[in-house]
Parts: C-alpha cells; sequence; structure tokens
C-alpha cells in the first residue's frame, strides 16, 4: 500500500543439524540413535564435512553417477522422488509439501527429469526399506531420493535423506538430517535438494538462498517501487521498505545479513544499509548536494564501492560500512559507474564511458589505471563479478536489442545468454551457475518482471513474483 510501511524484522526461521547422518537401513539398530540437537552454527561446519568427499567419489571414472555441465545442450537424468514417508501421525501434509520442494528445486534447474510416481515398480513404504534396484533400473531411474519426515511434541519437524545411484547399486555419501520449526520447513527441503545437486554435478548448490528485489506496482510514468525479499524460487516474499520513494539497485552483503541500496526519498540519490533483521536502516555519511548511487560490498562484507556524482562530475569511491576512510578511486572527466568486485577483492569491473559509449573495465581495487575489456558492437554495462572469479556477467544493448551476455575476466569468449526488447541487471547465484536479471515488455502497458538463465544459456525461465519486479540481487546461501 502506498505511503504505509508493511514490513516487520525479519527473522530467518529457526533451523537445525541433527547429526552428519540419517540412519542406514541396512546397520544395526544401535547405529540409529538420533544425537542431540546441534545450534544452528554447527550446522553451517558440519554440512560441509559431510557434503565435501561426494564429488570426488562419484567422478566418471570411478563408474559411479555423474553429471556433467557443459554448454552444449544436455540430456536431464532422470530421477525418481518417492513421496517422503511420514513416520509421525499428523506428519503426512508436511512430508507431500517437502518432497514437491525438493523436486521443483531439482527440476527446476533444467538438468534432471522426473519420472512419474504411476510409473514405479517398487512402492517406499518406510525409510528403512531395502532399495530393489532391479525395479529402478526397469524405469531408468538414474538416481533415487528418498526421504522422511516427522513431528515431535514440540512442533519441531525432522527431515531426513538418501539419495542413491540405481546403476551402481549403491548410495551416494551419507544420508542428512535436519530439525526445524514448521515455519522453517521450505528451507529444510532446499537443504535437501542442495545435497543432492552437490552430490550429483559436483558444485555447490543455490537453493537455500534469498534475493532482494525492487517490487513495482502502479502505471509505467507513476510506477511505485519497494525493497522486497524473498526465497530464490519467489516463495516467501516479505518487503522492506515502503512505496513513499523511489528505491534502486539493493545488493546484499557478503553474509546476506544487510542490503545497500539507492533511495530517493530526499530528492537526490542516496545510499543506506539496511539490517535484513532488524530492518533498521542508515544513510551513508555523503556531503549535502552530492549524489551517490550504485553502491556494492566487497568481499570483507566492510567495503562499499560506489558511484559519487560532484560538480557534475561521476567516479567512484570506497569506503567503510560504517561510512569512514573515503578513498577516491578513479578522477576523470568520464561517468565511472556499476562497480563489482573479483571475489578475491582484488579486482574491480566497472561501466565507464571513457572512450565515448559505455563499455566495461576492469582496474585494481586500490584505483589506478583501468583496461578496457569489451570490444564488441554495441554498449555494455551493469557488470558483475561472477562468484567463482571466471566470468563476468553484462547487459549489452545493440542494435535496437538488449541482453544478458557473459565473458571471460580478459573480455574473451563473450556469449549472449538472452536478447529482448529489454534485459538489463544480471545477478549470479551463490554457486556462479544461474543469472537472474530483469526483463521488461514493451508498450504502455509493459512491465519488469524477473527471469533466470544458466549461463550456458539454457533453462530461460521467469521467476515467480506475484507481481512486477526488477533489479534482483542474489545472496548467499543461508547458514
Amino acid at each position: 500500500m502506498s505511503g504505509t510501511l508493511e514490513n516487520s524484522p525479519v527473522k530467518p526461521p529457526i533451523l537445525h543439524r541433527v547429526s552428519g547422518k540419517a540412519p542406514h537401513p541396512h546397520r544395526p539398530k544401535k547405529d540409529q540413535a538420533m544425537t542431540p540437537v546441534k545450534t544452528l552454527a554447527r550446522l553451517a561446519l558440519t554440512a560441509l564435512v559431510a557434503l565435501a568427499t561426494p564429488p570426488a567419489a562419484i567422478a566418471q571414472d570411478s563408474g559411479r553417477l555423474r553429471l556433467e555441465i557443459t554448454d552444449a545442450v544436455i540430456e536431464p537424468m532422470p530421477i525418481a522422488v518417492p513421496q517422503f514417508i511420514a513416520e509421525s501421525a499428523g506428519a503426512s501434509d508436511m512430508a507431500a509439501r517437502i518432497s514437491q520442494v525438493v523436486v521443483d528445486d531439482l527440476i527446476g534447474t533444467g538438468l534432471f527429469r522426473q519420472i512419474p510416481s504411476d510409473a514405479f515398480i517398487s512402492q517406499v513404504t518406510a525409510f528403512s526399506s531395502p532399495v530393489q534396484y532391479a525395479d529402478w533400473k526397469a524405469i531408468n531411474a538414474q538416481a533415487l531420493i528418498t526421504g522422511a519426515v516427522s513431528t515431535d511434541a514440540n512442533g519441531l519437524i525432522n527431515v531426513k535423506f538418501r539419495l542413491y545411484d540405481v546403476f551402481a547399486g549403491q548410495e551416494l555419501g551419507d544420508g542428512l538430517q535436519f530439525a526445524g520449526t514448521q515455519e522453517g520447513w521450505r528451507r529444510m527441503a532446499h537443504k535437501v535438494a542442495d545435497a543432492v545437486y552437490n552430490r550429483i554435478t559436483g558444485e555447490g548448490g543455490y537453493f537455500d538462498s534469498r534475493v532482494v528485489y525492487v517490487a513495482e506496482a502502479g502505471p509505467k510514468d507513476q510506477r511505485q517501487k519497494r525493497l522486497g525479499i524473498m526465497d530464490y524460487d519467489g516463495a516467501n516474499v516479505q518487503y522492506l521498505t515502503d512505496s513513499s520513494a523511489i528505491v534502486l539497485a539493493p545488493r546484499f552483503s557478503p553474509t546476506g545479513d544487510r542490503i545497500l541500496y539507492t533511495s530517493y526519498e530526499t530528492g537526490f540519490p542516496r545510499i543506506y544499509v539496511l539490517d535484513v533483521a532488524s530492518v533498521g536502516r542508515r544513510a551513508l555519511p555523503i556531503p549535502d548536494g552530492d549524489m551517490a548511487f550504485s553502491p556494492r560490498f566487497g568481499p570483507d562484507g566492510n567495503t562499499v564501492v560506489f558511484s559519487l556524482t560532484q560538480g557534475g562530475n561521476t567516479d567512484l569511491w570506497r569506503m567503510t560500512v560504517d561510512g569512514a576512510s573515503p578513498v577516491r578511486l578513479t578522477n576523470a572527466p568520464s561517468i565511472e559507474t556499476a562497480p563489482s568486485f573479483s571475489p578475491d577483492g582484488s579486482r574491480i569491473v566497472i561501466e565507464s564511458d571513457r572512450s565515448g559509449t559505455p563499455q566495461l573495465y576492469v582496474m585494481d581495487a586500490n584505483g589506478g589505471e583501468a583496461t578496457r575489456i569489451s570490444f564488441g558492437q554495441g554498449r555494455y554495462g551493469t557488470p558483475v563479478w561472477s562468484p567463482r572469479g571466471d566470468l563476468i556477467a553484462f547487459t549489452k544493448q545493440n542494435k535496437g536489442r538488449f541482453h544478458i551476455g557473459v565473458m571471460r575476466v580478459d573480455g574473451s569468449e563473450e556469449r549472449l545468454l538472452t536478447a529482448s526488447f529489454l534485459d538489463e541487471g544480471p545477478t549470479w547465484s551463490p554457486n556462479g551457475r544461474v543469472i537472474m536479471f530483469t526483463r521488461e515488455t514493451q508498450g504502455a502497458g509493459g512491465e519488469a518482471r524477473l527471469y533466470s538463465v544458466d549461463s550456458t544459456g539454457r533453462n530461460l525461465k521467469p521467476v515467480s513474483t506475484g507481481g512486477a519486479a526488477s533489479d534482483p540481487a542474489w545472496g548467499p546461501l543461508q547458514k
């Protein structure tokens, strides 16, 4: 509602790791006892330990299941995901919902194909039941995911799963268990999907992550904008600001607990730092009359780089997130904007019109000479360095069309992934595999929507936001 603050403190659901392994169906019962619930901080550490070994164990030369992702079009891997077993009274509905989110996550990548349940020969009736590999082979399931869900008297949910390589006739890695509140059920499903994705592809997952964006409403010439935050798939939308002032370009901190964004509430663009949990905010200290915009966190979470316009000249500046130690990084008559750090923080890719048209340049994070890396036809802008460090995503305008593209950090191997009336503002998933961006339709009734595409150019699809949306920024995996 225009002018009304509809936000409230954004509190993540409580989620705990219960143990590194789910009880194995073929081991003695003494190994099946649950260990005490660990804290959320412990979850982050132990999950990494549990998931670190499977990629090496399932390499192709070992004959075990592995999906290699290349630039070529691949045939989706057929997988079977029977509905998770309800191990306590009243858990059936939750088990069905969690199973569906796991499937939606995996199928949504374009890398997997779900085998319909009516094709199943075997029926999974208990989590401890032995796997009938021959039955799953007969329907060409290459991977099988089984799981179980239970609830306790305190309302906590326990989710456990196992992943099987059907044709090798063995389990892929150890099972995992998660426990959390009912509000955290989707996160537990995303964590299951992340673990499965990691073990089959060898890449980190991205499902248990969030996106901050600009939610839009109203006619095109009087568009109202406010910051929204949601799960990567568009669920659990919450609003962080009202729509009384135009807001632009939100950017997550590396830990996902803070957001930088630009607001016009004073009449001039100003940069604000917003705490996601409390929704409290403060402005970066910028001299009155100057315009500050296009902010980005450094990998250390303490550094902010941004554009500052003084006396009609726009240059890049750096300061701490507390507003201390301002440093001017460029000093030129051209417009320098849209900075993005390399993952190690040593370099910055920027957009500059110093050559006459907007192009991409890479420079040292402490300033100095910038090297041009874009040399194709058209204009380039909004560069973003991949979390892997190997690619830079960008917006390109050429011959009346807009594109999202990627190139190597030296400007080589440029590839355009999309084309439309207006595609702009790419942002990377935490694992550097998927790019989300804004696509706006033409005409007076046109509106902005969020889309995603694989970095190879496959699997272009809309992202559900429940309304017009723009300026997405993908956050890190949640802990």
